[in-house]
């Protein structure tokens, strides 16, 4: 675990970490920018079960708010499968549910203040179709709440090869997500940053950029 705080704490004073935060700056303005900006950042973390972040992102850009609002079944499925995105159907599906919400906004902020993030989470996960806890964690991050893990692929990855998880799980439901959470919860504390910020420096270690 020693090299790869280094290696994280490296990067925090590299140009890497100038982009993180500017990236983090971005996501903290969600906090005054207006519901429909949330709804399309619930739709771009729709897209990215099992998919590609970077390809979901490119719909996102392509199709904003009123694409995902306002297109049939059909034409968002054709236009998620235009970008080489995996399940366009079963995204296209979760988008038309998500219409539902279109207020997201206004719901997930009193529960945050009130509760907290892990209870928005919950309350992301039981009435917003096609979102678990990776997902759901996800766009807390992404409209400014940063005390949550973001557990894919690549951070789970980089925790096996530190030895700070035994294996992958298969699965993670909800009692295997808080667990390994924990465990991300620790390293965040270790090198002073908040989860939310941590997940961007190990997905870059990863991915070779930073995203979102």
């Amino acid at each position: 675990m020693r090299n790869l705080i280094s290696e994280i704490n490296a990067l925090k004073d590299s140009s890497v970490g100038r982009s993180v935060n500017k990236r983090l700056s971005d996501f903290s303005s969600f906090q005054k920018r207006p519901a429909q900006d949330w709804f399309s950042e619930l739709c771009f973390c729709l897209l990215t079960s099992n998919s590609k972040a970077k390809t979901a992102w490119n719909i996102q850009k392509e199709l904003d708010y009123d694409g995902f609002m306002a297109l049939t079944h059909e034409q968002l499925s054709r236009r998620i499968r235009a970008n080489k995105h995996r399940f366009h159907n079963t995204k296209a599906s979760f988008i038309i549910e998500a219409r539902k919400h279109p207020g997201i906004k206004d719901v997930i902020t009193p529960i945050v203040e009130s509760s907290g993030g892990s209870a928005a989470r919950e309350w992301l996960v039981e009435n917003i179709k096609g979102l678990g806890y990776k997902e759901a964690s996800h766009f807390l991050r992404n409209v400014g709440y940063f005390g949550l893990a973001i557990l894919d692929r690549h951070i789970n990855s980089i925790m096996l090869e530190n030895g700070l998880i035994k294996e992958i799980p298969k699965s993670l439901g909800r009692k295997q997500y808080l667990e390994v959470e924990k465990k991300f919860k620790a390293l965040a504390d270790k090198v002073d940053m908040a989860p939310g910020e941590l997940d961007m420096y190990m997905w870059y270690m990863k991915a070779g950029e930073v995203l979102k």
